[in-house]
């Protein structure tokens, strides 16, 4: 292995350092970038994930954005007004925001975007056929009133049942973006890969599994001073699934940036206190930020179930122990190079304004506490403890190890199963396993997303609340949040919320997770955020 890794970290150097002296005479800047995962889609309604919103990111827009700060900003929407009972939210539109020449308009030209392409857009998104962004918009009023409805071609109002605080910062999702119903009508199915935006690039060449080309929109309606943006004038997506490979490409420059700790050696570039290898500085930058995502362990808690009826995991005390078990400073410093916090306070991450380690105050390593607590479980020292199933993929395999070693010094057995990443989530999802690691990466920047996994009435399969957990106390306070206008007030139902779990113990949280890029340095306006969003129109390249 460390024959390997040596001579993966000669080539490397070799290319790189040969790579950075070749000359490009093409004037066109073009970005470029790989998608190890592929993707599926560039319907904004198939928007799921991240290799799917990045691309849609640059190709849509919809009513609203968000700046880096996650503040709501207009996008289509110059500005908009929100009813004093929370329930009507009306939006006055640009006039200058033009879909892209398309044949499916009249001469081929691109049109004017309108309230009623709203109306179509989010009317379409109801369809579970279409998209799976239905829940998102249950609380519309689609009985008493027109729930999306178009004024006048410039005035756009939704209306809802009640109000909805995080309502505004769902609609910065993807899923959200205004389509034109000729192209949809036209293209039927095969909209997914003739996606027709109104966005700063436009689909040029899409060879499924092999590239993607995206061209500038010349009519783009965003500018930045008196500069029409994109700047850029192409991005380049390649699909090299390997991941060596992947990264050898970046290193070479044929990759203009490379995003995510799976996706980096991290051995070749990076220090063991997590920081950029100074040979390295000279060709590119690592950006680094709090990412709204929390990495955990779930237990399935529902004592309905057979499988939890066998299961020791039931006793709170024994699940309370397995937190206090292993040290996640030391996990996330020696796994995974300081990239990432230990997930000592609750399952809200670092990043959003509920999260406050004054007052919510997870789980340490202690073992005198993991000590009494098995005594109070009945597993004394982890006498009479049956062996416990911790199911994980082949990514996660490191950490699994590591809690393992760490509970096996009090007694607590765990054999890992490894599952494919698929076959795991359907596992969990079907309550087919007992003990098992997980992620939740924010849909929407707001708690209540994060919450929603605990819900009693969001219980799987047809939820996503895996664990199962149900506390009536609990569901009332997220009941009462999501309708709770005053910021303080609704703040203190999260953090009441989170500490119920932590009290509850139907999760073990692990770290929370950071956004992590390599870019070259020849990139600049490349900014990020906590949500992990690609956007690409103010990218320069030297």
């Amino acid at each position: 292995m460390k024959k390997h890794l040596l001579y993966f970290s000669i080539i490397v150097l070799a290319i790189s350092c040969s790579s950075g002296d070749k000359k490009n005479n093409d004037p066109r800047t073009v970005f470029k970038y790989n998608e190890m995962a592929g993707i599926t889609s560039l319907d904004p309604a198939a928007a799921r994930s991240f290799e799917n919103i990045w691309v849609v990111n640059q190709l849509f827009n919809g009513l609203v954005q968000m700046d880096d700060s996650l503040r709501v900003e207009s996008s289509i929407a110059k500005f908009w007004n929100i009813s004093k009972d929370g329930l009507n939210y009306t939006f006055n539109l640009r006039s200058d925001v033009f879909f892209h020449d398309n044949e499916y308009f009249n001469h081929g030209k691109g049109r004017k975007v309108s309230a009623s392409d709203f109306a179509y857009s989010f009317n379409r998104l109801l369809d579970a056929s279409v998209s799976s962004a239905a829940s998102l918009l249950s609380n519309v009023d689609m009985h008493n009133k027109n729930g999306f409805e178009a004024v006048n071609d410039s005035t756009f109002t939704i209306h809802l049942i009640k109000p909805f605080t995080p309502f505004l910062r769902i609609l910065t999702m993807k899923y959200f973006s205004v389509v034109p119903k000729e192209a949809v009508a036209g293209y039927a199915e095969d909209f997914r890969r003739n996606p027709v935006g109104t966005g700063p690039f436009k689909l040029k060449i899409w060879e499924e599994g092999s590239k993607m080309v995206l061209v500038k929109n010349t009519n783009y309606f965003e500018f930045a001073g008196s500069d029409r943006l994109p700047y850029l004038d192409a991005v380049s997506i390649s699909f090299i699934k390997d991941k060596e490979t992947s990264f050898l490409d970046f290193l070479q420059g044929n990759a203009d940036m490379v995003s995510g700790i799976d996706a980096i050696n991290i051995d070749e570039v990076l220090t063991a206190e997590g920081t950029l290898k100074e040979k390295y500085k000279s060709k590119f930058t690592m950006q680094t930020q709090p990412y709204l995502k929390t990495d955990y362990l779930g237990f399935l808690i529902d004592e309905n179930l057979e499988i939890v009826k066998k299961s020791p995991l039931k006793v709170k005390a024994l699940r309370q122990a397995i937190n206090y078990g292993f040290d996640r400073k030391k996990m996330v410093k020696y796994l995974r190079r300081n990239l990432g916090i230990a997930a000592t306070a609750g399952f809200i991450p670092p990043g959003l304004p509920s999260f406050d380690t004054n007052i919510v105050k997870g789980y340490e390593y202690n073992p005198d506490k993991v000590r009494a607590l098995l005594i109070s479980a009945g597993f004394p020292d982890g006498k009479g403890l049956p062996e416990i199933s911790l199911a994980t993929s082949e990514l996660y395999l490191e950490l699994a190890e590591y809690i393992q070693s760490q509970l096996s010094e009090f007694g607590i057995k765990i054999k890992i199963d490894v599952q494919k990443a698929s076959v795991l989530s359907e596992s969990v999802a079907d309550t087919k396993v007992n003990f098992f690691r997980k992620s939740w990466i924010a849909d929407y920047p707001d708690e209540e997303n994060f919450f929603s996994l605990f819900y009693s009435k969001n219980m799987s399969p047809k939820g996503f609340n895996y664990t199962h957990y149900n506390n009536p106390e609990f569901d009332l306070l997220y009941e009462q949040s999501q309708s709770e206008l005053n910021d303080n007030i609704r703040y203190g139902y999260y953090r009441k919320m989170d500490l119920m779990l932590i009290q509850d113990a139907p999760i073990v949280p692990m770290y929370y997770d950071q956004v992590v890029r390599l870019v070259h340095n020849n990139i600049s306006g490349l900014t990020s955020n906590s949500m992990n969003m690609l956007s690409l129109k103010k990218v320069k390249k030297e």
